[in-house]
């Protein structure tokens, strides 16, 4: 007789109503979507809290968004190693002061430092000990290389500059963490499945869905958020004001018209922080908390205690935010950053300071803004494709198999309830080509059925009994439902793995679908069928 255990119609129907329950809220995508957005705001949502809040989240050609391409300005990084390197060069010359004399820094630009020595006897002594700071690259295409290249230039100067595998190296570093970074400050907003790619050498594609402007993602990426807190030499009215060598003249952002002279290399960098906050000052208006690591920690508490009464400069993307004077030593690596901030604009500061500096500057290529008008117009389509071809299924199933053809057609309502009921909990992003996806997944999800059922119509041509055919349909298809589907899912990982955006929904969809009808088929299907007959107990069955 057919044999299906008690505990396994049990979990049966337990994974159906789950199914149904968590796909629900799809239903009401957009009271659902209201009124989660009220509970982050920290308001009373209209949708139960008992019930699933999970949505499948919709892609930017289905929910519109802001879409750019932007250029990463890789020279800017060379300025940054050139300034690295200049007290290390310092340092090392000055072990030779006996025969190079003085050192001074004559100019320093894209990835080269100009110096010019006391002695020129001693130029050669010092381009052999300025060598010895170069490193060996260790990529692939810089295998015996060095980072740095020392040259002379006439007879007192000495020219460092980056090599060539050096650049290539700093270009695809600096563009591999521009990408992190955006990455980090577009997922700390709270926005749901960005696509950030990056194109080409050093271009990156940002596509986040369900924003009302690019200008918002701009807003948010195109800070370079490099923050510093340097020792102030002077400050000064002056806008002309001669800096110096090793220095920088850099606005005041709380004080119009005023001046503050910083020495360049900061004493502790934005890069030591470990957290920071929107918070308030001691007049209630609006800061951003911050916390260092335990090196700029020790950093900080020695610089404050060894400049008592100095000012020192808090610099954010090349502006004194706010430059106050050191009244004691402070320990534990922690402070408060204040200014003329609103609310939103230390929101947005904190998220861009916890996600870290953008190495480079970003420059936009491209920028458009898709408009949910489209978004819905591509949903509507993909709606009616979806449903035509649901029903054309539910149709042939129905009229070539006949009561068993509404038992597939039962079980393939409830395979694209899992379908979105496991999208919608993974917290997937559903596109065009994943409806796609969807779509064929309802034209194969019958095809294990019609191995079945074929399989059971030949047993009843053998002149096997009802319940014997039924069971040997089931086992004899087994195999052959396992092998197809295997083979399918096989190649939905794939185009997983190495694709990349719309390719990558698609193989979502089509990947989870496939799991999904091998369940419909060979557990619901059967459930059903089982359930009728013993309650039928028919001594003869068509299908």
């Amino acid at each position: 007789m057919l044999g299906y255990p008690l505990w396994k119609k049990i979990g049966v129907v337990i994974v159906c109503l789950a199914a149904l329950l968590f796909s629900a809220p799809n239903l009401f995508y957009a009271q659902v979507e209201a009124s989660n957005d009220a509970v982050a705001a920290g308001q009373e949502g209209d949708w139960p809290d008992y019930l699933p809040s999970d949505l499948v989240n919709l892609g930017l050609d289905l929910r519109g968004g802001a879409h750019l391409l932007v250029e990463v300005q890789v020279e800017d990084v060379y300025q940054d190693r050139m300034d690295g390197i200049w007290p290390e060069a310092l340092r090392v010359l000055r072990e030779q002061r006996d025969a190079v004399g003085t050192v001074r820094q004559v100019d320093t630009e894209r990835g080269e430092l100009l110096l010019r020595i006391g002695e020129p006897s001693g130029q050669q002594t010092a381009i052999e000990a300025l060598r010895e700071l170069a490193q060996p690259i260790t990529t692939l295409t810089g295998i015996g290389s060095t980072d740095i290249e020392v040259s002379a230039e006439g007879t007192d100067l000495i020219r460092i500059r980056l090599s060539d595998a050096e650049k290539s190296a700093t270009d695809d570093r600096t563009v591999a963490q521009s990408v992190e970074i955006v990455r980090r400050r577009i997922d700390e907003s709270g926005t749901r499945e960005p696509t950030i790619q990056r194109q080409g050498d050093d271009r990156i594609l940002i596509q986040v869905p369900g924003v009302g402007s690019s200008q918002e993602v701009l807003d948010l990426i195109g800070t370079t958020a490099k923050l510093g807190f340097h020792h102030v030499v002077s400050a000064t009215t002056d806008e002309n004001a001669r800096a110096g060598a090793g220095n920088l003249l850099l606005p005041s952002v709380d004080e119009p018209g005023s001046y503050y002279i910083v020495e360049r290399r900061a004493i502790v960098s934005g890069d030591q922080l470990v957290d920071a906050q929107s918070t308030f000052d001691q007049n209630n208006n609006a800061a951003v908390s911050f916390r260092f690591n335990a090196q700029g920690a020790r950093i900080f508490g020695d610089h404050t205690a060894e400049n008592v009464g100095n000012l020192f400069a808090i610099v954010l993307d090349d502006e004194v935010v706010s430059a106050p004077r050191i009244q004691s030593y402070i320990p534990g690596g922690s402070g408060i950053i204040t200014g003329r901030f609103t609310t939103q604009e230390t929101a947005n500061l904190s998220i861009l300071l916890r996600a870290g500096a953008l190495p480079a500057e970003l420059v936009v290529l491209e920028q458009r803004t898709i408009g949910p008008e489209l978004g819905a117009d591509s949903i509507e389509a993909g709606r009616l494709a979806t449903m035509v071809a649901f029903v054309a299924v539910l149709v042939f199933m129905g009229l070539s198999y006949g009561l068993f053809g509404l038992f597939a057609n039962v079980a393939l309502i409830l395979n694209v309830a899992m379908i979105f009921a496991i999208l919608s909990v993974v917290g997937a992003t559903l596109t065009l080509p994943g409806i796609a996806g969807i779509v064929l997944t309802v034209g194969m999800a019958v095809d294990a059925n019609v191995l079945i059922f074929e399989r059971i119509r030949e047993e009843l041509k053998s002149g096997k009994g009802p319940a014997r055919a039924i069971q040997l349909g089931y086992d004899k298809a087994f195999t052959a439902i396992l092998d197809a589907n295997i083979t399918t899912f096989i190649a939905a990982v794939i185009l997983f793995v190495i694709g990349s955006g719309p390719v990558r929904g698609f193989s979502v969809t089509l990947g989870v679908g496939i799991v999904t009808s091998v369940f419909a088929a060979l557990l619901i299907t059967r459930l059903l069928i089982v359930t009728w007959f013993d309650l039928r107990r028919p001594k003869t069955i068509e299908v």
